[in-house]
């Protein structure tokens, strides 16, 4: 959009040239007239505009007030052709030209440096083009540096290219002044139709008020239609808590000769619609009365734009279900509350509010219940704060309340802030009913006292967040102060969390291999576990970071390690003709793997990649996991059974939940816990425990596997109670891939 003063300049421009060509100036005197008008309109100040007019296939200079003389004589009555700067190609190609960057356009390689040198280093051409589609010549903008136009350049260009058209026309073919009539009134509704494109409404308003004419907007932003506004004051039409505002603006920027920016606000046919205005003095409107002032005004309807800033504001600092500030909200208020902390002797507090097994209610009920909730809970709570203190909703189910003074003295602050959370625990006393049913919600919550000595933002969210996990972990419905130890525990779980990720990265995790033999000492296979090999702290055990890789959502990365590794040590076994039909190799699939719906996918998407046989890879899985849905349990078994995988489960032994429902399970292996194998040799009941799960298995035609086997005295005992096949240090650690590689050639 075109500044208001530029639009000023452009009014009075048209005018006067206009004014020139209907009056029959002389043609050089028109263009350059048009050539300095554009130049002093166009946005960028070191524009300069040349005409050249057709004359047969040559081009011939008009009008270039300030582009060097030499540069015009060189170019004058060149020919027109494919690759013959901007103008030349303009006219050959009738269409506009522009060449942002004359040093590297192929269309100027013949000219460039005759423009270089008169430091002319852009150039736009628009070919001129007649109201009988004839070409009259071309109109060109260049700059001493390399430019392209905006959409707001190439509409004023054509804008000039118009007038320069109807100059031509009127000078080379002396169109009658019917035609040139036309032509005049063609060009001034090009101006109406370029005026709209004006911020929505363009008045020209006298010094007395009176609108003299009205550009570029529909009628639902006059008072009247414009037809019944031009000739009328503003006194006449508006009642005067609204007309005297405008004239003052009319007579400020008269007298003070500037542009005057505001918004103002007027009830058009029942709507409160707010403006932006703009507005400038115009001199010599109206040639037949020079002595009369003007102003052309501006203005643009902003009702919807301020109506949606209000929105945005709302959206970006407060909670659009509850409408109780946001987190956002809540670090601005916190962050300028710790200010004021560091200035003064008092303690507030900050209470971390997360409520206790939410999810079931979303999950039973949906998210449209437990919103309901969310929003009783928010009224319960405001009900019971002070004004001063603050309530947020940072998250799904979690609130946080800031009291902004709990007393003077540490000792006073921690019961003011234990009996404010006994406050807050109050309004769950009470169900929280939808519908016909009715809920007990409690919630867990976390305290930290605001003092000098904890006046960090950041700081007193995480700890205030710490000591609501200390709640979760007393069983909830609790509010705890904030432990320095938890905080310790919970950023050693972060930082271990971001080196497993960073070790995945580097490959710093792969799978060792067990041997697993027969009874009769023959290898039938080996269980893959993995180890980091971290560069610092050397190999780590599985049991200080498998916890931690599950419960930030890791265990699917590293398994997908294992089972590479398991692939290529199959693969490697089977290049070396040590491969047996019968050996496979045991992966442990935890519980989230299994569940996931990506498992079938990453297994197939292995086996494929190294040709490994199904039958090759054994999935252990634990007894606790046969505990849940038993029957999609067995169907997803059964479907990667059917496939060729094999089934063992792990630490058998441990819990006899699932001894019932092993003979609908497609379990072809029983691994025997090393717990029972180590009181083997204690006791009788040792012994008969070992020897039920063994008779449970061959009852069911199930192998049995005992793991942990360390003594050759263990082995017999074992041996003679019809174990299948045996796993442990007896045999061999957990080895690397080489080692295993160089252990099995040695032993089968």
């Amino acid at each position: 959009m075109i500044e208001i003063m530029r639009v000023r300049k452009l009014l009075s421009q048209q005018q006067n040239i206009l004014s020139k060509i209907a009056l029959g100036a002389p043609l050089d005197e028109v263009l350059e007239n048009i050539c300095l008008s554009i130049e002093e309109l166009i946005e960028d100040s070191s524009a300069k505009c040349s005409i050249l007019t057709l004359k047969g296939e040559q081009l011939f200079h008009s009008a270039a007030p300030n582009i060097a003389k030499g540069y015009c004589e060189a170019i004058n009555g060149v020919h027109i052709g494919p690759s013959v700067g901007s103008c030349g190609t303009a006219v050959y190609e009738k269409k506009r030209i522009i060449a942002s960057d004359i040093a590297t356009s192929p269309l100027w390689e013949n000219y460039k440096a005759l423009a270089l040198n008169f430091d002319l280093r852009s150039c736009w051409s628009t070919p001129i083009i007649s109201t009988q589609s004839d070409i009259l010549g071309t109109f060109a903008i260049y700059h001493d540096s390399a430019k392209s136009p905006t959409p707001q350049d190439l509409e004023l260009i054509d804008f000039f290219v118009d007038f320069t058209s109807i100059a031509l026309e009127k000078h080379t073919e002396s169109l009658k002044s019917k035609v040139l009539l036309a032509e005049l009134q063609q060009s001034n509704e090009k101006f109406k139709a370029f005026a709209k494109v004006l911020p929505d409404l363009t008045l020209i308003l006298s010094e007395e008020g009176e609108y003299t004419n009205v550009y570029g907007t529909a009628n639902e932003s006059l008072y009247l239609s414009q037809e019944y506004v031009i000739n009328r004051n503003v006194r006449d039409i508006m009642p005067p808590e609204d007309a005297n505002p405008i004239m003052a603006v009319i007579a400020k920027t008269l007298q003070t000769n500037e542009v005057q920016v505001f918004e103002y606000q007027l009830n058009i046919k029942g709507k409160q619609l707010t403006f932006e205005g703009r507005t400038a003095p115009l001199e010599s409107y109206q040639p037949n009365n020079p002595s009369q002032r003007h102003v052309v005004w501006m203005a643009r309807d902003i009702s919807t734009r301020k109506a949606a800033e209000e929105e945005v504001q709302r959206l970006a600092f407060f909670d659009p279900l509850t409408n109780l500030p946001n987190r956002r909200m809540l670090n601005d208020k916190l962050s300028m509350y710790v200010e004021q902390i560091k200035q003064s002797d008092h303690t507030g507090a900050l209470l971390f509010l997360d409520l206790d097994n939410f999810k079931r209610i979303n999950d039973s009920l949906g998210h449209n219940a437990g919103d309901e909730i969310l929003v009783e809970l928010s009224q319960r709570l405001t009900r019971v704060l002070n004004p001063t203190d603050t309530l947020a909703r940072v998250g799904g189910d979690e609130f946080i309340i800031l009291i902004e003074n709990v007393g003077d003295s540490h000792k006073q602050a921690s019961l003011e802030s234990e009996l404010m959370a006994k406050v807050v625990q109050s309004v769950f006393y009470d169900k929280f009913e939808i519908g016909d049913l009715a809920f007990q919600v409690s919630c867990s919550i976390g305290i930290c006292l605001i003092n000098n000595a904890n006046a960090i933002s950041e700081n007193i969210l995480k700890f205030a967040d710490t000591a609501m996990y200390r709640s979760k972990m007393k069983g909830g419905n609790s509010s705890s102060f904030y432990d320095p130890a938890l905080q310790t525990l919970l950023e050693n779980q972060t930082e271990l969390e971001t080196d497993i990720v960073r070790a995945i990265a580097c490959d710093e995790f792969c799978a060792y291999f067990q041997p697993q033999l027969s009874i009769d000492g023959s290898i039938i296979g080996a269980e893959a576990l993995i180890r980091w090999n971290h560069p610092t702290k050397g190999l780590i055990s599985p049991n200080s970071f498998i916890p931690i890789a599950e419960q930030f959502g890791l265990i699917q990365k590293l398994q997908n390690i294992v089972l590479r590794d398991i692939c290529i040590l199959l693969e490697t076994l089977r290049d070396h003709n040590v491969l047996k039909n019968q050996f496979n190799v045991s992966i442990n699939i935890s519980q989230c793997q299994f569940n996931s719906s990506t498992l079938k996918g990453e297994l197939f998407k292995a086996i494929e990649t190294y040709d490994v046989l199904p039958s090759q890879i054994k999935l252990e899985i634990t007894e606790s996991m046969l505990a849940g849905d038993l029957m999609s349990t067995v169907k997803q078994m059964k479907e990667l059974k059917s496939q060729g995988f094999v089934f063992s489960i792990d630490d058998f032994g441990t819990g006899y939940s699932c001894l019932k429902h092993l003979s609908v399970l497609p379990i072809d292996e029983l691994k025997i816990d090393k717990s029972f194998i180590d009181k083997v040799l204690d006791n009788a009941s040792g012994q008969s425990i070992v020897q039920s799960i063994i008779g449970l298995g061959h009852s069911l035609d199930i192998n049995i596997v005992a793991e942990g086997v360390e003594s050759a005295e263990q082995l017999h005992v074992l041996k003679s109670m019809g174990v299948n096949a045996v796993q442990g240090f007896l045999f061999a650690k957990p080895l690397t891939h080489s080692n295993y590689l160089k252990w099995h050639k040695e032993h089968q």
